[in-house]
């Protein structure tokens, strides 16, 4: 594979890591469709299960609806399939009853590792050559990216909160 950046990296301009972050986006986009075809998932499928595992606290369906920006009846079709294919039941919540919390089923999280873990080992191994110091300005730098593409993101659909927030 050609390298990405063929200049100093001491010398990247902002245009620099902007393409630098488009081009991890459009091949982890990449890897992302090859599990979603192998397990016959729809994009926004794979979007909704992706939530609904890294959410903070338990996702409802309207979260859900909200994180997506789809209507309620869409989002039902997405969790119709989702249920379906055996990844994902809707639970009622034992304190509130009125209130659906989504859950994402054992067995998706063993075909999600297993399909993952060869990414995550690579990962390890690229990342084994940096110092902490290096590891800090990464994680520094992918935060206040990802915050950043999250305030836009926000403002440009009038959601105040990123969906990892929710």
């Amino acid at each position: 594979m050609a390298e990405l950046y063929a200049g100093d990296v001491s010398e990247a301009s902002d245009y620099d890591l902007s393409m630098l972050v488009r081009a991890l986006v459009m091949e982890s986009n990449r890897f992302l469709e090859i599990f979603s075809a192998a397990h016959r998932l729809h994009p926004t499928d794979m979007t909704a299960l992706n939530l609904i595992m890294t959410t903070r606290s338990p996702m409802t369906p309207g979260a859900l609806a909200k994180a997506l920006n789809l209507s309620a009846s869409a989002t039902t079709s997405v969790l119709d399939r989702l249920e379906r294919a055996g990844h994902v039941v809707r639970d009622r919540d034992p304190d509130d009853r009125r209130r659906v919390e989504l859950r994402v089923l054992d067995a998706a999280t063993a075909l999600a590792s297993t399909f993952f873990q060869p990414l995550a080992r690579e990962y390890s191994s690229a990342w084994a050559r940096l110092s902490d110091a290096d590891r800090e300005v990464v994680a520094r730098f992918l935060t206040t990216t990802t915050e950043a593409t999250a305030r836009v993101r926000a403002a440009v659909t009038s959601d105040p909160a990123p969906a990892h927030e929710k």
